[in-house]
């Protein structure tokens, strides 16, 4: 067994796909309802320490290219999980209201540029946030993203002080930012999809594939620029990817057509940039597996398990990407934070770590988001976890 390791020491072992001491466990993001409604208003690094999780610390900032006009709006946030201004320019104008709803608080966003205005209406409750009018309704609309949206590039100051925060707890992690920093995803398809409606761009790669090709590039040279301007920065691991892009909702031959091509020059980018990617998807994912092997990232997550929608199956995952990839999540957070006794926890952890970690290079973590979780089997969770020795 290695040597007793510190928790970033431990994740950075598993993202280079070698064994740790332990099994690194961690979370993907902590949902600020979570940390409000189920544990007090604790900050994220006090969850982490209550527990003992092998902590993470999100880090995402964009900065305006003000050589090309743009600049940080005054007042108007990005949404999700940042507190960045939106960027804007004098060509992309952005307003915002909020409308009249009985059931759920509802954000009107209008972009002015010198051709046509744009909309967006962002709905929220008190678990998440979704869209509910998308702001390319024509198909000229996608003129305007490729002639008027202003780039942005890395602020490494965000990720050297996050760095600083979070030293020996844990790693820094980031996303890809979204096209438009009103609401979006960190891979290519899935931000199409934010911009389009996931039926409507389905419905427009067989109606018209060239079109959704030209959108697809708009979106990924916007991403280029932020990821070319990376280099150096702080950053252990970057979130690409999005659940628009499994097979619950598109065939792999769609995949391999308009998903992975434009996601793939974003990972050889990241490491030209000297970065790690890890690939986000939160559905089912089994048939795209010599896809994801291709494309080549660093890591693959949710392994979304069938009893949450899924197909994982962490021993074929592993024989078919574990000599190229760590693994990340996995774990079964309904049923297992809330729904079983602190054995069953337990056994399910170690399930995982028979599955996925034989040989290392994985990290066991919520298959993606959680709402609600009783305090025992949080603890079971990383007790047992810390527990399984290489």
């Amino acid at each position: 067994m290695p040597a007793h390791m510190t928790s970033r020491e431990r994740m950075l072992a598993a993202l280079r796909n070698k064994k740790p001491d332990v099994l690194p466990v961690t979370t993907h993001h902590l949902m600020k309802s979570f940390l409000d409604m189920d544990q007090g208003g604790l900050t994220e690094r006090e969850f982490f320490d209550k527990y003992g999780f092998d902590s993470i610390r999100w880090a995402n900032g964009a900065l305006p290219v003000a050589s090309a006009g743009g600049y940080a709006h005054p007042s108007i946030k990005q949404s999700g999980y940042t507190d960045l201004p939106l960027v804007v320019s004098d060509a992309w104008s952005v307003s915002v209201e909020e409308t009249d709803s009985v059931k759920y608080h509802t954000l009107r966003y209008t972009i002015e540029t010198p051709r046509k205005t744009l909309d967006i209406e962002l709905q929220s409750n008190e678990y998440t946030a979704w869209l509910t009018v998308h702001p390319v309704k024509e198909k000229s609309d996608i003129d305007l993203l490729a002639d008027f949206l202003p780039d942005v590039v890395a602020d490494h100051g965000v990720f050297e002080t996050a760095k600083s925060e979070i030293g020996d707890r844990g790693i820094v992690r980031s996303h890809i930012p979204s096209t438009v920093d009103i609401y979006g995803q960190p891979g290519c398809w899935q931000d199409a999809c934010c911009l389009v409606g996931t039926e409507q761009l389905i419905i427009e790669s067989f109606d018209d594939p060239a079109w959704v090709h030209y959108l697809l590039g708009i979106i990924r040279d916007h991403k280029l620029t932020y990821i070319h301007s990376l280099l150096g920065a702080g950053c252990d691991i970057i979130e690409l990817g999005g659940g628009d892009g499994c097979t619950s909702v598109i065939s792999p031959k769609m995949f391999d057509e308009f998903v992975a091509p434009y996601d793939k020059e974003l990972i050889d980018a990241a490491h030209t940039a000297g970065q790690r990617i890890t690939y986000h998807l939160c559905g089912k994912f089994m048939p795209l597996l010599s896809s994801i092997r291709d494309m080549g990232p660093d890591a693959l997550e949710t392994l979304t398990p069938p009893g949450m929608g899924g197909d994982a199956e962490p021993s074929v995952v592993r024989d078919a990407l574990g000599d190229r990839m760590c693994l990340i999540g996995g774990f079964d957070q309904n049923e297992y934070f809330m729904n079983s006794t602190p054995d069953e926890t337990r056994e399910a952890v170690a399930a995982c770590f028979e599955g996925a970690a034989s040989d290392g290079g994985y990290i066991i973590a919520p298959s993606d988001h959680f709402f609600h979780a009783k305090d025992e089997l949080l603890r079971a969770f990383v007790t047992q976890a810390h527990a399984m020795e290489y």
